[in-house]
C-alpha cells in the first residue's frame, strides 16, 4: 500500500512551494540612492522605461529629501512620457511644482506640460499623414496653451519663454479655427443662432487670426439663412472693408517639433557621483 500525505500536508507544501517560485526578492532593497539614481537612468537612457519609472520612484520613497530626490522627479515625469503615458507624466510634473515651487528649474515643468499637452493628441498618423489639428477635441490644445501661458507670465524671461509664446500663438489660431468649424456645424444643422454666437465669440476673442476672416463669412451665411439680410449685409461690410484694408492675417507657422530632454541641469553631475 502506497503510502500518502495526509492532504492539509499536501496542501502546505503546495502553498508553500508556490510562495517560494512567485516571491521575488527585490534587488534593489540595500541600493543607496546614488545606486538607484545611476540606475534609474541608465535604463531611462537604454529606452527601459518602466524600469526606470519603477526605480525613480523608489528613490523618491526612501529618499525623499535627499540631493537625489529633486531630479528624480523631473526624470520620472520625462519617462512616463518617453512610455507614452501622458497623464502620468503631467501628474509628476504637477508633484514637482508642488513640491519645489522655489526651484530654478519649475519654469520647466511647466513648459515640459505644455509639451506634452502640445504632443498628445499627435497620433501614429499624424506623422506621416498631415491633418488639421483644429478639427480635433480642443481639450488638449487649451491645456497646453494655458501651460505656456504660465511660463510667459511666470518666467517671461526663462530661455523656454520664446518657444512657449510662438506655441501660443500657433495654438491660439487653431483654437479660433475650430470655434469657426462647430459654427459651421451648427449652420449645417440648422441651428443658425448658435452659429452666429460662435462667429461672434471669434471675431471678438480671437482677433489678429485667420479665423475672423471664416467666422464673418460663415456669419454672413447663418443670417442669410435666418432672413436677417439686413444684418448679413452690415457683416458683408466689415468683410469688404477689411479685406480691402488688408486686416486679415495669416495665423503662426506651426512651430518646428520639439525633443523634450531630461538634462536640464547638468552642473550638478549626478550620474558622475
Amino acid at each position: 500500500m502506497r503510502y500518502q500525505l495526509p492532504l492539509y500536508l499536501s496542501l502546505a507544501l503546495f502553498l508553500a512551494g508556490c510562495s517560494f517560485f512567485g516571491e521575488q526578492e527585490d534587488v534593489t532593497k540595500d541600493w543607496s540612492a546614488s545606486k538607484l539614481y545611476a540606475e534609474a537612468s541608465s535604463e531611462l537612457n537604454a529606452g527601459g522605461y518602466e524600469t526606470a519609472i519603477e526605480y525613480y520612484e523608489k528613490l523618491e520613497a526612501r529618499y525623499p529629501f535627499g540631493r537625489y530626490a529633486m531630479q528624480a522627479q523631473l526624470d520620472v515625469a520625462y519617462a512616463y512620457y518617453k512610455a507614452d503615458k501622458p497623464e502620468e507624466a503631467i501628474a509628476a510634473a504637477d508633484r514637482f511644482i508642488k513640491l519645489y515651487p522655489q526651484s530654478p528649474f519649475v519654469d520647466y515643468a511647466y513648459y515640459f506640460k505644455g509639451i506634452v499637452n502640445y504632443n498628445r493628441s499627435v497620433d501614429f498618423l499624424d506623422r506621416f499623414i498631415p491633418t488639421d489639428r483644429s478639427q480635433r477635441d480642443p481639450g488638449s490644445a487649451l491645456d497646453a496653451f494655458n501651460d505656456f501661458a504660465e511660463v510667459v507670465k511666470r518666467f517671461p524671461d526663462s530661455k523656454y519663454a520664446a518657444d512657449a509664446r510662438q506655441r501660443m500663438l500657433y495654438l491660439r489660431g487653431n483654437l479660433a479655427r475650430n470655434e469657426v468649424n462647430i459654427a459651421k456645424f451648427y449652420v449645417k444643422q440648422g441651428a443658425y443662432l448658435a452659429a452666429v454666437d460662435r462667429c461672434n465669440h471669434v471675431i471678438k476673442h480671437y482677433q489678429r487670426t485667420s479665423a475672423v476672416r471664416d467666422a464673418l463669412v460663415t456669419m454672413i451665411d447663418a443670417y442669410k439663412r435666418l432672413g436677417k439680410d439686413d444684418l448679413a449685409a452690415d457683416a458683408q461690410r466689415v468683410l469688404d472693408l477689411n479685406d480691402k484694408e488688408g486686416k486679415f492675417v495669416s495665423d503662426a507657422e506651426a512651430p518646428e517639433e520639439i525633443s523634450l530632454s531630461r538634462k536640464i541641469w547638468d552642473y550638478l553631475e549626478l550620474d558622475k557621483n
